[in-house]
């Protein structure tokens, strides 16, 4: 088994910045991508990042290209999501998402993925 905690979600105005923390506990080892999702009130869940744990490549939904950045610290079991030029439509609960099979262009895809954090609020007022 695998446990996600996530960490750093808040408040903050347009065009500011958060780091959201995602670690992971347990049969770590078995990681082999992991990623960001949100999800907004009356949407749909959408994967917003992915970094391979191997290969530290990473993936990234058009709407937060160039804004949001994905990284991990290994050691530390710890993915992070840097965020920065914040916009009122990032507002959304952020989950992490850990899997243990091959990522590559499905990484959006919330099914390939076999455990989740609790999540954590982000809101970006205007």
């Amino acid at each position: 088994q695998v446990q996600l905690v996530e960490s750093g979600g808040g408040s903050v105005q347009a065009g500011g910045s958060l780091r959201l923390s995602c670690t992971a506990s347990g049969y770590t080892n078995r990681i082999t991508c992991m990623s960001w999702f949100r999800q907004a009130p009356g949407k749909e869940r959408e994967g917003v990042a992915a970094i391979g744990t191997g290969s530290g490549s990473t993936e990234y939904d058009d709407s937060v290209k160039g804004r949001f950045t994905i990284s991990q610290d290994k050691p530390k079991n710890t993915v992070y999501l840097q965020m920065n030029s914040l916009k009122p439509e990032d507002t959304a609960i952020y989950y992490c998402a850990a899997a243990t099979g091959w990522c590559g262009r499905s990484w959006p895809r919330g099914s390939i993925y076999n455990y989740w954090g609790q999540g954590t609020q982000v809101t970006v007022s205007s």
